[in-house]
């Protein structure tokens, strides 16, 4: 019974091991991704800036006015 229970010990071990791996690994995979994430955000915020420029100069070109 004492060899099942190092064996079992010995499992258990492994497991942690892979475990703590794997949530390395996930907090490496986090971390890019809230970089990216970030990124992507000042991103869309440069982009909607470009477009209400353009929507501006667009209303100042009055083209209500009729054509001659």
């Amino acid at each position: 019974m004492s060899d099942n229970v190092v064996e079992r010990l010995s499992e258990l071990e492994e497991a942690v091991r892979r475990a703590a791996e794997a949530i390395g690994r996930l907090r490496e995979e986090n971390t890019q991704l809230r970089r990216e994430a970030r990124r992507l955000g000042d991103e869309r915020r440069q982009i909607l800036n470009q477009v209400d420029v353009i929507l501006k100069d667009i209303a100042k070109l009055d083209l209500d006015r009729p054509q001659e």
